[in-house]
């Protein structure tokens, strides 16, 4: 094939992605090999790529092609999550949008829409991850939707109702006012928020007297039920067993007494609204008092909210404190910073609501979830600060409310047979609830068109805990080969924000229902933020498109940018450069490439310095395998990645390719150019997991390949023992190269013009490197002695001494009359220096850091008069 002139990652990436998918490299079935597993977070269905996303699964891919390499059997289970609440929002709006409103709709019209949103849209993102080189096994693609996978969470749901962990109770609950919904303590996000503190008057029964609280919700005056005081309140105690009256609706409601009140906030007194505050409800509960549920669904108010009725929480909270205030109810408003609890997902403000949901019972359930992270290590976090908070979530868990009134999801199994809250049966389906109905209620009659089955769904996430199991078939058949074989996966891939919410909880349905762990390893990731720390989202329009910068710099490219600055589970500070830089990598490798490619190849006999220079590549090879497999155990991906970096721009390209390139129009010998061929295999190998496109694409160019000698299933290299002696040896090497360029450069004498380098080895440095150093530095004699030279330029390297002796290239009298006005300003900087550290209130005053700094440069300094007094001996 021709070699391109430059590499075109726009033309290489569909075709090696074609190649790779017509040869079925990325299907997994069970065998001989030890297999290597990870399921995808599923994203949700109507997503699109975002750079969260773009980082997340850049990481799995890396690790999947690294495991195939390694002769695993590579498994990568991707899917999609059917995202509940985030769904029906969009196919709620889009109905809007037709005219359309959800309430006109029966539940089998609603999810045919549904379902057609999904066929739609739901393959976007899995069909952006294949353009990003995700090698999942799309054979295996899973949906939460799909009918096996609703059934293991329907199974699941009737297991765990059956062994009395699953339970109905009125409770107050967190009320998505917005999605129409109720949520988890886990899906709700409290933000501070500058509000007010209104403090209203109320009325004391058959008196003239009142009493002022203060709420920072002055709507919920009509769900008043009672006044509270602290029994040890002083101030209060003529009120005890007296009544206030609410203003506006003029109910009359008892002052009650209980020491939760605080004193120290607000005016030492509480209403309290039962039916709209988990506190208020508790004491509501203890106080025997009436509740009124003062909203709609929508958080609009209802009838009890007299002339308010249908008007917006907020609405009536700014208009109400003004009718208070025109009634003299009220005192007076002060500003107030205070944390409200917003949706997850719609970002509404949560309303506490009391209703009927289910339940899932924790406290044992929890129990082998803690012990396999915090006890015995089964399960390992990274980074284990992560460990930390994995163990205040299971320490202090609560039951799970697990319905949600949508429709979207799959609907509790529950089946009424009458009207009473507990005539119901729990069942797989409709046939059997009918069954078990007709034991329940004694009629025999009975049929499925006498049951309704409960309208919610069930939480998304009690969906996707069961995720690992589910797409290998182990909820409903535990024995099949593909869940035997596969399960417990290795390693999972995900942010810490979903720590509890997925992780933890895929932990607990592990051991319940598999009786193990459901992975050994999570890899926490960093959140992809701007250059400026900011989150990254479509209002502040600081979120590249993610396709965008693949067009721009190439898969490649963003994959190398993204990972160099993700290490595990810090915060990455996104900057398009980073994919420039990653993009100048890929360039830097395909040069390399095609030099060596345009090297002509003669059966000559192999010099000195190329045969040195394999010896140590291979040595610098293996020590840098060793220190990438050391990272990847410890998941520092970004540290694996640098060191490869490191590796093949500056070992491979800067030294490596220096040292055994051919002279000009000179062939280079066959067993150097096959040794080079061999190293550029062995880079290629390390480098295509992180960059597949590339590196398969020049590993085809490099020799005609079969289908099975292709990159993605080749052989990651073999670990053996180096000498790490011969790459200390050759990093002082360097530095004495380094040292004959500079004054190349510091002299203006060119590359062509050879050179005499004469040695004083006091250090006992390693000759093995003199040839490589001849031929870098265009050295034609390499001399050890014993004394100093005179006539020569010199410099050090440690204690060695290294002197050019001088040609007529060179002005003596400048180069004297140069260096000597070097001296002098070196000399006065000293001079300076040495006067701040002889001044003593200096020395007193100044912090130990700025005086460490001055006795540095006074080290320099005199390092650096000795070097140059040593040139000018001898030059004279």
């Amino acid at each position: 094939m021709m070699i391109p002139a430059q590499f075109n990652a726009k033309e290489v990436e569909q075709k090696w992605y074609d190649y790779w998918m017509k040869n079925d490299y990325f299907t997994s079935k069970p065998d001989h090999r030890t297999p290597y597993t990870i399921v995808i977070p599923p994203p949700n269905v109507t997503g699109v790529l975002h750079m969260g996303h773009m980082l997340n699964n850049t990481i799995q891919d890396v690790l999947i092609r690294r495991a195939r390499l390694k002769g695993f059997n590579a498994c990568w289970v991707p899917g999609t999550d059917h995202a509940s609440i985030a769904t029906e929002a969009k196919v709620v709006a889009k109905l809007k949008e037709e005219g359309i409103n959800k309430n006109d709709l029966t539940r089998e019209e609603f999810l045919k829409h549904a379902w057609e949103w999904t066929d739609k849209y739901g393959g976007t993102i899995l069909e952006q991850l294949k353009q990003l080189g995700c090698s999942c096994d799309w054979s295996r693609t899973k949906f939460t939707m799909d009918d096996d996978m609703s059934a293991s969470v329907i199974h699941s749901f009737v297991d765990l109702y059956n062994k009395g962990l699953i339970y109905r109770g009125y409770r107050m609950v967190n009320w998505d006012p917005e999605a129409k919904t109720t949520l988890s303590d886990e899906e709700v996000i409290f933000e501070e928020r500058q509000g007010k503190l209104y403090f209203i008057k109320y009325k004391i029964e058959g008196s003239e007297d009142f009493l002022t609280v203060a709420t920072t919700r002055p709507e919920t005056i009509f769900g008043d039920t009672a006044i509270c005081i602290n029994p040890n309140d002083e101030r209060f105690s003529h009120l005890k067993g007296k009544k206030a009256i609410v203003p506006i609706c003029g109910r009359v409601i008892p002052i009650i007494e209980d020491e939760y009140v605080d004193v120290e906030f607000g005016t030492g007194c509480l209403k309290v609204t039962p039916a709209h505050d988990t506190n208020d409800k508790t004491l509501g509960d203890k106080h025997n008092l009436e509740i009124i549920d003062i909203f709609n669904e929508d958080a609009t108010l209802n009838s009890f909210g007299l002339h308010y009725q249908g008007k917006d929480r907020f609405v009536v909270r700014e208009e109400i404190s003004k009718e208070l205030e025109t009634i003299g109810a009220l005192a007076k408003t002060e500003t107030h910073l205070n944390k409200v609890g917003t949706s997850e997902r719609t970002k509404a403000v949560i309303e506490p609501r009391l209703s009927d949901q289910w339940f899932l019972s924790m406290e044992e359930l929890v129990k082998p979830a803690i012990k396999a992270v915090l006890e015995s290590d089964e399960i390992k976090l990274y980074p284990s600060r992560f460990n930390n908070t994995y163990a205040h979530w299971l320490n202090n868990i609560r039951d799970w409310n697990i319905s949600r009134q949508l429709w979207w999801g799959q609907q509790i199994p529950a089946y009424y047979f009458g009207d009473g809250k507990e005539d119901f049966v729990v069942a797989e389906n409709i046939e059997k609830a009918v069954e078990l109905a007709k034991v329940r209620t004694g009629n025999t009659q009975l049929q499925a068109s006498d049951l309704k089955q409960d309208a919610d769904a069930l939480d998304t996430w009690f969906s996707s805990w069961l995720w690992p199991m589910a797409v290998f078939g182990g909820v409903l058949n535990p024995e099949n080969e593909d869940f035997k074989y596969y399960y417990p996966t290795n390693d999972l891939v995900t942010g810490p924000d979903i720590l509890f919410f997925w992780v933890a909880r895929m932990i607990i349905a592990g051991y319940e229902y598999a009786g193990e762990k459901p992975f050994s390893n999570v890899y926490l990731t960093g959140l992809v933020r701007d250059k400026q720390g900011r989150k990254m989202s479509k209002s502040l329009g600081n979120s590249p498109e993610p396709l965008g910068l693949i067009e721009k710099f190439g898969a490649d490219g963003v994959r190398v940018g993204l990972l160099l600055s993700a290490s595990a589970g810090n915060d990455i500070l996104f900057d398009e450069e980073l994919c420039n830089q990653g993009k100048g990598f890929s360039n830097k490798i395909w040069n390399a490439f095609k030099l060596i490619k345009g090297w002509e190849v003669a059966d000559i006999a192999q010099p000195e310095a190329s045969k040195v220079a394999i010896e140590w590549y291979e040595a610098k090879l293996q020590q840098t395998l060793a220190e990438i497999e050391d990272n990847f155990d410890k998941y520092r991906l970004s540290d694996a990645l640098m060191a490869i970096y490191k590796l093949v721009w500056d070992d491979f390209c800067s030294w490596f390719l220096e040292m055994i390139k051919p002279g000009y129009q000179q062939p280079i010998d066959r067993a150097t150019f096959d040794k080079a061929i061999e190293m550029l295999e062995a880079n290629l190998k390390l480098l295509h997991p992180f960059m597949p496109f590339l590196t398969e694409e020049i590993w085809h160019h490099i020799a005609e390949r079969t289908p099975e000698q292709a990159l993605i299933v080749g052989e990651w290299p073999k670990a053996k023992s180096f000498d790490a002696k011969l790459i200390a040896d050759f990093d002082f090497a360097t530095e004495v190269i380094s040292g004959i360029r500079t004054i190349r450069k510091d002299k203006n004498i060119p590359f062509k013009d050879a050179m005499e380098l004469k040695v004083v080895n006091n250090e006992k440095a390693s000759t093995y490197f003199d040839s490589v150093i001849q031929k870098l530095g265009n050295v034609t004699t390499l001399e050890y002695v014993s004394d100093k030279v005179d006539g020569a330029l010199s410099y050090r390297v440690k204690s060695n001494e290294y002197f050019i002796p001088i040609t007529g290239n060179i002005d003596v009298e400048a180069e004297i009359a140069k260096l000597t006005e070097e001296l002098n300003y070196t000399k006065g900087f000293l001079r300076s220096v040495q006067g701040k550290l002889s001044n003593e209130k200096f020395v007193a005053g100044a912090p130990e850091q700025v005086i460490a700094n001055e006795r540095k440069k006074e080290a320099d300094a005199l390092a650096k008069i000795a070097m140059i007094e040593q040139s000018l001996a001898g030059l004279k």
